[in-house]
C-alpha cells in the first residue's frame, strides 16, 4: 500500500501529483501548484472532470476555449473568506498565469461528460458551522452533493480552530458494495494548511478490524490519503488547521458511518444540543 502522508516535492512549480495510480485506487486525482506572480501552468482534463479551487491568490485562465480573465480573492487561506473555483468537463485543456503568487489546486475524478464547464462563484459554496464545543469546525461546500456541478467530484474546505477535533467523531465511507447499509465508497485526499505554518496536525487512518491503523504528523503543505477507514483529525493547542477535501467514488453521494465504538459522542450531541 502506498504511504499515506504525501509530502510536497518541490517548493515551486507542480508541489504535488496524486494520481489514481500512485494512490493505488481508482478515482480520485489530485495535483497542486504554487506558481509566482507571472508564472504559468497547463494542462489538459484528458478523460476526467476537474474542479480547480483558487486555494490562494489571484489567477488568470483561460480553459476549454474560453477567457475567464482573473479568478480569485483571499490572498490566504485564513483569511476565512469562501474560495473561487471552476468546474472543467472532460477533454477541457487549461492553462494558469499566476495575477499574484497562488496556489491552485486541481481535483479530478473519472467522468463521463455530462457536465459542463462553468465557474463556481463564492456565492454559490455554502457556509456550515458544523460541531460543538472542541468539535467545532467551519465548512466552506464547494461542491457537495447538494450542488448538481460535477459526474463524480465533491470537494470541500474545512476550518477547525486551535485545539479543536475534525473529521470527528470518527467516520468511513468505505462500502464494498456501492451502497452499503447507507455507507457510499468514496477515496479522499486531505491537503492540510496550518497557522503558524510551522504547526502540524495528527490524523489516523484505521479500519475497525485494525488491517490499516496509521496515525501521521501531517505539517503545512502535507496531503493525507483515505483509501478506506476512519479518519479524524486533531489539531494541537496554538495552530488552527486548514484543509481540502476531494472525494470520488462509483457514486457522487456522501453516506458515511460512524465508528461503533464512538458514535454515541454523536448521539449525545443530538439530543443534548440537536445537533
Amino acid at each position: 500500500m502506498p504511504n499515506l502522508l504525501v509530502k510536497k516535492t518541490s517548493d515551486n512549480g507542480q508541489v504535488h501529483k496524486i494520481t489514481p495510480e500512485s494512490a493505488g485506487w481508482k478515482y480520485v486525482g489530485f495535483d497542486l501548484y504554487h506558481l509566482s506572480s507571472g508564472e504559468s501552468a497547463s494542462g489538459t482534463s484528458a478523460n476526467r472532470e476537474v474542479i480547480l479551487v483558487v486555494v490562494e491568490g489571484l489567477i488568470h485562465l483561460q480553459a476549454d476555449g474560453e477567457d475567464f480573465g482573473q479568478i480569485g480573492e483571499r490572498l490566504s487561506v485564513f483569511e476565512k473568506t469562501k474560495p473561487h473555483a471552476v468546474y472543467l468537463q472532460r477533454g477541457a485543456n487549461w492553462q494558469i498565469t499566476g495575477d499574484t503568487d497562488c496556489i491552485v489546486a486541481i481535483c479530478s475524478a473519472p467522468s463521463e461528460g455530462e457536465h459542463s464547464t462553468q465557474r463556481i462563484d463564492p456565492e454559490s459554496i455554502s457556509l456550515e458551522n458544523r460541531g460543538i464545543g472542541s468539535n467545532q469546525r467551519q465548512i466552506h461546500a464547494i461542491a457537495m452533493e447538494s450542488s448538481d456541478i460535477a459526474d463524480r467530484l465533491l470537494v470541500t474546505e474545512v476550518y477547525t480552530p486551535s485545539g479543536n477535533w475534525s473529521s470527528y467523531p470518527p467516520h468511513r465511507h468505505d462500502a464494498e458494495d456501492v451502497n452499503e447499509g447507507d455507507t457510499t465508497y468514496l477515496e479522499e485526499t486531505y491537503y492540510h494548511r496550518l497557522n503558524p505554518s510551522q504547526g502540524f496536525v495528527f490524523q489516523r487512518v484505521f479500519t475497525e478490524d485494525k488491517t490499516l491503523d496509521e496515525t501521521m504528523a501531517a505539517e503545512d503543505g502535507d496531503v493525507v490519503l483515505v483509501p478506506r477507514g476512519h479518519h479524524p483529525v486533531g489539531v494541537p493547542y496554538g495552530y488552527e488547521s486548514y484543509y481540502l477535501n476531494v472525494m470520488a467514488g462509483p457514486e457522487r453521494k456522501w453516506r458515511f458511518k460512524n465508528h461503533p465504538d464512538h458514535d454515541w459522542i454523536a448521539q449525545r450531541d443530538k439530543l443534548e444540543y440537536g445537533s
